[in-house]
């Protein structure tokens, strides 16, 4: 009778053993979770930094006028009343300005 008791209890250790490292759910399906949690957490970091970027810029053209100045000049090209514009033809433009796409225009000179 003993050795019928530690037969069955060594196959049962054997297939809980089994199901916790080979088995649905075990060691190994945890390996490729937490491998594929940090290849989307890298993918997703630059966007978690371009939206807090944006969030900020949020802010600032809630709640100052210079950031909306800044924009006005860039995007659309607008020139304050006190101020001449001079277009020079064959100068490049300066560069792209990070988050925007469009280039940025010069404090004081205005965009084409």
């Amino acid at each position: 009778m003993l050795k019928w008791l530690s037969i069955l209890l060594i196959t049962l250790l054997v297939l809980l053993q089994y199901r916790l490292w080979l088995g649905e759910g075990g060691f190994n399906e945890l390996t490729e979770l937490r491998q594929r949690v940090a290849a989307m957490e890298a993918e997703n970091r630059p966007m978690r930094e371009r939206n807090a970027r944006l969030a900020a810029e949020v802010v600032d053209l809630k709640t100052g006028l210079a950031a909306i100045e800044e924009r006005a000049r860039s995007d659309i090209g607008m020139v304050r009343r006190d101020e001449q514009f001079f277009w020079v033809p064959g100068v490049a433009a300066p560069a792209d300005k990070p988050g925007h796409g469009e280039p940025a225009a010069q404090p004081g000179k205005g965009a084409p």
